[in-house]
């Protein structure tokens, strides 16, 4: 068996261990990034950049390319309000230029970007075609993990610092036994598409959802089509893919009768992509040697869209803590228990602000207790000054937004 080092090993090439990869790069440390997948070529992966990420990248001096990647600006949140009208409960215009809004971009497209951006810089390393299969153990600690490569070849490589970026599902998270706290969530989301027409394309970019008996349906306006997730009571995938995809045109077009006329695009349920909704967070984030971000220590709820810039802000708090002990080959527990301290309570906060909103909104829309959303949320916009400026505020930026080290900053 194949046994080779890095300096640290990233499991995982989403955005937290993209961007790890990037910032330990620029602090001259050797840093391999693992992705089991040959591209980053999926749909539905989360594609909200939210302006605390855009603030970043500027701040690594990648503002002007990321802005000429594909991308739609998304700018207010709209709830329908009963009588024909919607009210906007958040607005993302009423924050600071030019961060004042959401970029909607194919994730495919933004770990593309951060793999050149890091690629420039010599101690990094993309394996892509390679998974993380288990953690390597010499005398209780983690120095590193066996692998196995898409043509079936296994090998091992040892580092100094191993860190899962693995996702919700992570292999090393299972392996390292590591204990998570869960939530109960009352919904899964079906994610699919429905194209845009001419006549749709001058309207405003926004989130738009609609709401009938125990069912959800929330639309992103993207540049070129809609991306849609029907929320139901979770469990139901095996009863929805039983109806078939004529039942599940009858649901969309009943809860959007104006994408009625497209519905047809549904050509079957395997047109539509379940996306088994998790809360959760680990008791312990690391090990001697390991450390996980992300995902892989906190599952969080699509709702406001944060999973991926929640686990970019771990990234650069990961960078900006451990960077110097990199340097000196002395990582201890201890730091990697700062990066946790460092992260845990905006990830407490904002688990807190989305179990909230799936008991006053969605578990009373999927018990038949009300449809649509308590009539507090709809008044408070519109009596409260300056209500509007608090939603776009929590999801934008969150409660600790990071800066990027100064280690990693280039002009742009």
């Amino acid at each position: 068996m194949m046994a080779e080092s890095t300096g640290v090993l990233v499991c995982g090439g989403g955005p937290a261990g993209m961007m790890l990869g990037l910032l330990l790069a620029r602090a001259g440390i050797d840093v391999t990034v693992l992705e089991k997948h040959g591209d980053f070529l999926r749909d539905f992966r989360g594609d909200t950049v939210h302006p605390s990420t855009v603030r970043l990248i500027d701040e690594l001096g990648l503002g002007e390319g990321f802005r000429a990647l594909p991308q739609s600006r998304l700018n207010r949140v709209a709830f329908p309000a009963g009588d024909g009208s919607t009210i906007t409960l958040g607005d993302f215009e009423t924050l600071p230029a030019p961060y004042n809004y959401i970029a909607m971009v194919p994730q495919w497209d933004l770990l593309s970007f951060l793999a050149k951006a890091a690629e420039e810089e010599p101690g990094f390393t993309l394996r892509m075609n390679t998974e993380a299969t288990a953690l390597l153990r010499d005398r209780g600690k983690v120095v590193g993990v066996g692998y196995r490569t898409a043509d079936g070849r296994e090998g091992q490589i040892h580092a100094e610092l191993t860190v899962a970026c693995d996702g919700r599902h992570s292999t090393l998270r299972r392996d390292a036994s590591l204990v998570s706290k869960e939530f109960r969530v009352p919904f899964d989301a079906w994610w699919f598409r429905l194209p845009k027409f001419d006549r749709d394309k001058d309207g405003p970019a926004a989130v738009t959802p609609a709401a009938r008996g125990a069912e959800v349906l929330i639309s992103l306006a993207r540049e070129d089509y809609y991306q849609l997730a029907y929320l139901a009571p979770k469990g139901s995938d095996a009863r929805l893919r039983t109806e078939g995809v004529e039942r599940f045109r009858e649901r969309i077009a009943r809860l959007r009768p104006d994408l009625a006329d497209r519905v047809d695009q549904l050509r079957s349920m395997d047109d539509v992509f379940v996306l088994d909704v998790k809360l959760n967070r680990l008791k312990r984030w690391y090990l001697d040697g390991l450390l996980l971000i992300g995902d892989a220590a906190h599952a969080m709820s699509p709702a406001g869209g944060v999973g991926i810039n929640l686990a970019v802000q771990d990234a650069v708090a990961a960078a900006t803590i451990l960077a110097e002990p990199l340097r000196r080959h002395a990582v201890t527990r201890k730091d990697l228990a700062a990066v946790q301290r460092r992260r845990h309570l905006p990830t407490v906060i904002i688990q807190g602000a989305q179990r909230l909103l799936q008991r006053v909104v969605f578990e009373a829309q999927f018990t038949g207790k009300r449809s649509g959303l308590p009539k507090a949320l709809l008044v408070l916009p519109r009596v409260v000054p300056g209500f509007r400026k608090i939603p776009p505020r929590l999801v934008g930026f969150g409660p600790r937004p990071e800066h990027a080290p100064a280690f990693a900053r280039r002009a742009g």
